[in-house]
């Protein structure tokens, strides 16, 4: 509690001295210069909006080619793991589930030999 109470008074602090300071901006007067600057004339121009207009579209063109190269090679990667996997995975993806549930000869003769060893124990 005693740190909060810290904390607001530097806030009410911090909010008197930016008060005061835009209080005190219509005083100051800027000087006029008669002359400007290389730099202050080109910041004043249109050049730097016109050059962040071109930045922007080279920089969203060469990013969807960087984007369409990375899926190409994503692709290309993923063909040469399919043509890498062992065969044997690809051929037993089909579950039967009649021999798990013992409907069909071979998951039944499976179950009672599973009985029989618990009933030997």
């Amino acid at each position: 509690m005693v740190e909060f109470a810290f904390i607001m008074i530097l806030m009410l602090c911090l909010g008197a001295v930016l008060y005061l300071t835009v209080q005190a901006l219509p005083r100051i007067k800027e000087e006029p210069g008669d002359e400007m600057g290389i730099f202050e004339r080109w910041a004043k121009s249109e050049m730097p909006e016109k050059i962040d207009a071109a930045f922007n579209s080279f920089l969203l063109k060469s990013l969807r080619k960087v984007k369409i190269a990375v899926l190409r090679l994503d692709n290309a990667l993923s063909r040469q793991l399919r043509a890498i996997a062992p065969q044997e995975d690809r051929t037993n993806t089909n579950i039967d589930f009649k021999e798990i549930a013992g409907q069909n000869g071979e998951g039944g003769a499976l179950r009672k030999k599973e009985e029989k060893a618990v009933q030997e124990k």
